[in-house]
């Protein structure tokens, strides 16, 4: 046979088998719904997924050297992207207050032949890690070059496994760990812990700056800071003069280098036009009262904050004649190692544009009236105050109607004392839902945090402030006052458009509370000063809690131009709305899916110090696995 005839044999038998195995394909295609094309990508394509665009990025260590971005979808499901400087294993995990034990994590890696180990587990205790039965994160790929490891992978806000940890609305506690090769020791690699609030919805991607924008420098000028534990430092200063109107869209805090740690706060708040101001700075709450003027915040920061920029159509607005000309700024410091010699020019940078914009951004400062009757009981596992604004005075002090609300984001703070605040809104003496919460709060992390959507208050509604505070490392009361020791329970609602409204908080008539706890008292000073005599137990600490919640409250609201008026109101039951239904990864798995969790996991571990094991199937393997698992489908199916 010639050559010709042996080119045309060889290219007729190549175009049958071609033939043969387009109709196998078109029948696999046909039966099976797709299934073989799923893993004839598994075998063809590197598996590893086109990177997600992931809005939000953070480093979790102090030298940078893990690096996470993340995203949320409306599917409840989170991403996550884990860049660490290491060749070695990874962890990643969710902590119940930033230690191990009890910890949610997961881990990977690369081995040095190249295949991958990827796993969920759960911390017993400072000793023990064992792997989940249920396997709810769900591996998109693992990736290591010469000098990092990269782990991509993703889990629903909530699962069904009571070893996860939900996701939620408060602040997280991470943990992340490595090692310098791939036998996985937790407890003996380099730890980092960080709370962080995963559950964000917008990002500078998401915002548009002004083609025209100005700053400016709202700080004090070489400041000598007293040796004091606590300092409330304010001045008087001008704004930004312009002839027309203009949007403060954009404001961040500008720290001293080298009083980092010192700054606790920093506030702006408006003054009225007709307002006779002080020079110079003194203590904001000290002997001249004349420098605790101008309560309407117009941006505000406190430790563990960054910069904010308000959404698209709305800002903060200057240069009208209604709009204020001077802020007052208030810093507060806390220098509890008593260091002298500390000088200091920190305060605000704010971003102005005369492009203006729809709405003009107003704050409402809601929750307890600092002083004079806030208290919290010594040796508390949890003690709940609350703080209650009735707006239903609201028009009449504004002067005019006041416009609903429109809530686009908050700020809560407490000090040392507490563990979580919750906001709740009421109408018609109906609770329609929570405004915002934290019940994991942590005092280094206070930052504007934005809505999901924007939340509607009509005048007229009532707006409840819940903190809960601990105090088992107190043998004394906890009085509600400036100091860091001290404590303060408030929210900080952003909203517009803008009103004349700058406060409404409220306090409980003590003297109720005290001749519940058997204590005399004649007014509120007799009132608070019997809290120190009371023996105080788990038994009384709940008796206050009770009867400061059912004690008339007293309400307080202010304006810009410092009109004051007392309204009363009661302490309503919050109802916590039923949590989101669990998600069961372990019986929705597709077959794309099984590399990130039948194969690619590390064996159940008791104790990582004394002993490391780790499986693994070669991807060609597993794919011979699944092709067989379609070939007995479709053998089944073609028999029908």
């Amino acid at each position: 046979m010639g050559p010709s005839q042996q080119n045309s044999c060889s290219g007729y038998q190549q175009n049958t088998e071609i033939a043969a195995v387009l109709w196998i394909m078109s029948v696999l295609f046909s039966r099976i719904r797709g299934m073989f094309f799923l893993l004839f990508l598994t075998w063809f394509c590197s598996g590893q997924p086109a990177p997600p665009l992931l809005r939000f990025s953070v480093y979790l260590d102090p030298l940078n050297m893990v690096y996470l971005r993340w995203d949320h979808d409306e599917q409840e499901m989170m991403t996550f992207e884990l860049q660490v400087h290491t060749t070695g294993w990874v962890a990643f995990g969710f902590s119940p207050h930033g230690e191990l034990p009890g910890s949610d994590i997961v881990i990977g890696g690369v081995f040095s032949n190249g295949s991958i180990y990827f796993s969920d587990f759960h911390v017993v205790d400072d000793a023990t890690l064992e792997e989940d039965d249920s396997q709810d994160y769900q591996l998109l790929s693992v990736t290591e070059n010469e000098t990092s490891t990269t782990m991509l992978f993703k889990r629903h806000l909530r699962t069904c496994d009571s070893n996860d940890l939900d996701i939620t609305m408060d602040t997280a506690r991470l943990i992340t760990a490595f090692g310098t090769d791939d036998t996985v020791q937790l407890f003996k690699g380099q730890k980092f812990s960080k709370s962080l609030f995963l559950m964000r919805y917008r990002s500078p991607s998401n915002l548009t700056d002004p083609k025209i924008f100005f700053t400016y420098d709202l700080r004090l000028d070489n400041f000598a800071v007293p040796v004091e534990e606590t300092k409330y430092a304010c001045t008087f200063l001008p704004l930004p003069r312009v002839k027309q109107k203009h949007h403060i869209y954009k404001f961040e805090p500008v720290i001293t280098p080298h009083n980092i740690t010192l700054v606790h706060h920093i506030l702006v708040y408006a003054c009225g036009n007709a307002s006779v101001l002080p020079s110079g700075i003194d203590d904001c709450y000290g002997a001249n009262p004349d420098f605790a003027l101008c309560s309407q915040v117009v941006v505000g920061w406190a430790v563990g904050g960054e910069s904010y920029q308000f959404p698209d159509d709305a800002a903060y607005s200057i240069g009208t004649p209604w709009d204020p000309q001077y802020v007052r700024l208030e810093i507060h410091y806390s220098n509890f190692d008593l260091v002298s010699g500390l000088i200091d020019s920190s305060g605000v940078r704010i971003y102005y544009t005369p492009e203006v914009r729809k709405y003009d951004v107003g704050i409402l400062q809601t929750g307890i009236f600092t002083f004079p009757v806030h208290f919290i009981p010594p040796g508390a596992e949890s003690y709940r105050s609350y703080g209650l604004c009735n707006s239903s005075q609201f028009d009449e002090m504004n002067g005019t109607p006041v416009p609903d609300l429109h809530v686009f984001a908050y700020l809560l703070h407490t000090h040392l004392a507490g563990r979580g605040v919750k906001v709740a809104q009421y109408r018609n003496e109906k609770q329609l839902g929570i405004i915002c919460e934290d019940n994991k709060y942590d005092f280094t992390l206070q930052e504007i945090r934005d809505m999901k959507e924007i939340l509607v208050i009509k005048p007229g509604d009532e707006i409840l402030v819940e903190c809960n505070f601990q105090t088992l490392d107190r043998s004394g009361i906890t009085f509600a006052g400036p100091s860091t020791m001290n404590e303060m329970c408030l929210s900080f609602l952003f909203y517009y458009p803008r009103n004349n409204i700058s406060s409404c908080m409220g306090y409980p008539d003590i003297l109720y509370v005290a001749h519940v706890l058997k204590q005399e008292a004649s007014d509120a000073v007799e009132g608070m000063m019997a809290m120190d005599f009371v023996d105080w137990n788990n038994e009384t600490v709940k008796t206050a809690e009770k009867a400061a919640k059912e004690a008339d409250q007293i309400v307080v609201i202010k304006t810009i131009n410092e009109i004051q008026k007392n309204e009363s109101g009661l302490i309503r039951d919050i109802h916590i709305p039923e949590r989101a239904v669990c998600h069961n990864v372990s019986v929705q798995q597709t077959l794309s899916d099984l590399r990130a969790t039948a194969n690619l996991r590390l064996t159940a571990v008791h104790n990582f110090e004394s002993s490391t094991t780790k499986e693994f199937v070669s991807l060609p393997l597993l794919f011979l696995t699944q092709l067989l698992f379609a070939w007995i489908i479709f053998s089944s199916e073609y028999r029908k």
